[in-house]
């Protein structure tokens, strides 16, 4: 058996050790870098994890990496998992691995917002114990192309406000997120059998478990949709299918999302009134002629009527193992 190998057995073996909803075992390739303070044969203050299938974005992965490297904070280890389709197994995979005691996850697509990211959530952890999880805010940017600022601007939940004091809120999510390890494993990990809902699931577990969720003041990332209409397409109708897959075979793990920085909600909602609600959105799209939001809307309802047909109650896709 290769080094390799042994790296990715080790991996599986301590991830089998927390996760509490586990999909079968799967062997990515890990890379692991180190910031420029890490100093040998000492824990890292922060460990990173970052899921990519290809690990090239266009170019924007590679640009993250040269972010990061800017950091104020340079104190930690980077645990790249590429090629696992399943984010939240991916993201295990690197807690699994993370020798710090604070873990922060990052999309491959993430833009940090400024130089002092890491070190702003990574000072707010440490200052409040009761804090289990927190996020940033999700700015448009005021050079991002026309499509790219409408989607944001029109779409629920593809940007937010910048705070400005520290926000129990649901709008911390995985394209920057700091947990601390302990309460990782203590809540059982990622959730790796839905392919979407890990954010309302993850945070709901942490709130469970008598923890905070909030947003930092001051920092701030770019996530950004994609800028081309094709593409939009083609993924806001896979995010509706997945959404069916994951309300016909895991209704369970399907929680509400409120479109604000709020910190209590009603987590669970009949599906009458999601459609109800929807319908009302399709409405108010035509209404306000916001052409764009309206396309993305009856794209994702065609995608979860699709998911919904095909998804089959008793074939389920991928099953907990162990």
């Amino acid at each position: 058996m290769s080094s390799v190998d042994a790296f990715i057995k080790t991996a599986n073996r301590k991830r089998k050790e927390f996760v509490r909803h586990r999909n079968t075992d799967f062997s990515p390739n890990i890379q692991l870098l180190e910031g420029t303070a890490l100093q040998e044969g000492c824990p890292p203050e922060l460990s990173i994890t970052v899921p990519t299938l290809k690990g090239s974005r266009g170019g924007v992965f590679q640009s993250l990496l040269e972010q990061i490297k800017k950091q104020s904070l340079q104190n930690y280890e980077l645990i790249i998992v590429e090629g696992d389709p399943r984010q939240g197994r991916a993201i295990n995979t690197g807690a699994a691995l993370a020798r710090a005691d604070l873990i922060l996850t990052l999309d491959d697509d993430t833009v940090l917002g400024h130089e002092r990211v890491f070190e702003n959530l990574i000072r707010t952890m440490k200052s409040y114990p009761d804090i289990g999880l927190a996020g940033t805010s999700n700015l448009v940017p005021e050079d991002a192309p026309w499509l790219v600022r409408t989607l944001m601007k029109q779409v629920p939940r593809r940007s937010s406000e910048r705070v400005h004091e520290i926000t129990d809120s649901d709008m911390a999510e995985h394209p920057c997120l700091a947990i601390r390890k302990s309460v990782f494993f203590e809540i059982g990990g990622e959730n790796e059998l839905i392919p979407r809902g890990l954010d309302p699931y993850l945070r709901a577990e942490v709130r469970k478990a008598g923890y905070r969720v909030v947003v930092v003041p001051d920092t701030w990332i770019h996530h950004l949709p994609p800028n081309s209409l094709p593409v939009v397409i083609r993924q806001f109708f896979r995010n509706g299918s997945q959404a069916a897959f994951c309300k016909k075979l895991y209704p369970q793990w399907v929680i509400e999302t409120p479109d604000q920085h709020v910190g209590e909600f009603k987590e669970r909602i009949p599906l009458s009134k999601r459609l109800v609600r929807y319908a009302g959105r399709i409405l108010l799209a035509v209404v306000r002629v916001r052409l764009i939001y309206l396309l993305v809307l009856l794209v994702y309802a065609l995608g979860y009527v699709y998911g919904f047909l095909t998804t089959r109650v008793d074939q389920q896709e991928s099953k907990e193992s162990g």
